[in-house]
């Protein structure tokens, strides 16, 4: 129902930012993509995809210990996208950053983009 478009990886240094986009097609609106958990997960090769940072359809927010203070999640229900801002960049956030929905269950995310490669240099 919902194809999610990752977009604004790169290649950057320790210290910078980053934006990411997502894009959301297949939802009927604005409302009807309020509806959905929009989340950003990272992979690191040879680890399993851990949750960056989650927004529910009111704006509310959780964020992993590892990156709360640098990054930050938001989303525009009118324009069916979530971002996910970047800053102070280390190498240890080098990753594919997946864009994920879920369609209530904050478990279970039935939708994933094909993620957008980051990577921080020291």
């Amino acid at each position: 129902q919902v194809q999610l478009v990752e977009s604004g990886g790169g290649l950057v240094q320790a210290g910078d930012s980053l934006n990411l986009s997502c894009a959301a097609s297949g939802v009927t609106s604005g409302i009807t993509f309020s509806r959905y958990l929009m989340a950003w997960f990272r992979q690191i090769p040879g680890k399993q995809r851990d949750l960056v940072a989650r927004v529910a359809g009111g704006g509310s927010t959780i964020y992993a210990a590892s990156v709360k203070g640098r990054f930050t999640i938001s989303r525009d229900n009118a324009r069916n996208t979530v971002h996910l801002e970047m800053n102070s960049l280390r190498p240890e956030d080098t990753a594919v950053y997946y864009c994920a929905a879920s369609d209530g269950d904050p478990m279970l995310y039935k939708y994933w983009g094909q993620g957008t490669q980051v990577t921080v240099s020291s």
